[in-house]
């Protein structure tokens, strides 16, 4: 098909929109005219292959409520592929409690935020597997598909929306908790043996002494097991493009 004007203009803007909220690309520390760019390119490749839009009845009203609801469209659709780092960012915050690193904060500038640094590991680690997986391609191929489903202007708050997202937003904490479990069991193991030591041995000063053991176990437990959390992230990261075409069906009825 012929470039249209306005076809690329729309797909900019939801593109734009997708692009603010994927992660990696959505980094602070990425030129704004790298994302720009980015967007544009992207843009040029999808619009040439939708049908023409029909914009001679439109007035100003409509027209902003277009815009604004293509925005909302590429927000969505990049806050259900960033969710996984959410995921990660909970399940480091889960570590770094049950090991006694609570303290270890600092700015992770790819996520533009303050995060322990197990939490850093794990973004990453996601980081890595997105880009090495080559999930990054599949991401946008999905968005190219999500025209199929849900067409500029198309987009609806339609009931199972609300519901698809509140068990993505669940399923945050269920996979935090199953990246961050072989931890958590540690520490609860510890906990327990040194519960019995304080009956045992009452003089023991029970939190100075499991502090250095807490934290020496769970560092081994956590190389040990890196692979398995690893695996954990990777499959999540694979169902990315199937959550984020789910999400546009929905909203496209």
């Amino acid at each position: 098909m012929p470039f249209d004007l306005h076809n690329w203009v729309f797909v900019f803007i939801r593109t734009g929109g997708f692009l603010l909220m994927l992660p990696i690309f959505s980094a602070a520390n990425i030129p704004v005219r790298l994302r720009v760019g980015l967007a544009a390119m992207v843009a040029f490749m999808i619009s040439p292959g939708l049908p023409a839009l029909a914009l001679q009845d439109l007035n100003w009203p409509l027209l902003i409520g277009l815009i604004a609801k293509e925005v909302g469209v590429g927000l969505t659709l990049g806050f259900v592929t960033r969710m996984v780092f959410y995921a990660v960012d909970l399940a480091g915050a889960l570590v770094a409690t049950e090991m006694g690193l609570n303290l270890s904060i600092s700015f992770n500038p790819a996520a533009g935020m303050q995060s322990q640094a197990p939490g850093m590991i794990f973004f990453y680690l996601a980081a890595i597997l997105l880009l090495t997986l080559d999930l990054h391609h599949w991401l946008i191929a999905a968005f190219h598909r999500s025209y199929d489903v849900l067409p500029i202007g198309g987009a609806s708050l339609r009931p199972g929306l609300l519901t698809a997202v509140v068990g993505y937003s669940q399923g945050i904490w269920a996979s935090a908790l199953y990246i961050a479990a072989p931890l958590i069991a540690v520490s609860f193991v510890i906990t327990l043996v040194f519960g019995v030591l304080s009956r045992a041995v009452p003089q023991m000063n029970v939190f100075s002494e499991s502090f250095a053991f807490r934290t020496l176990a769970g560092l081994a437990v956590f190389g040990l097991t890196i692979q398995m959390m690893a695996q954990h992230i990777s499959n999540y990261l694979r169902r990315l493009p199937e959550d984020l075409l789910r999400v546009a069906q929905l909203m496209g009825g």
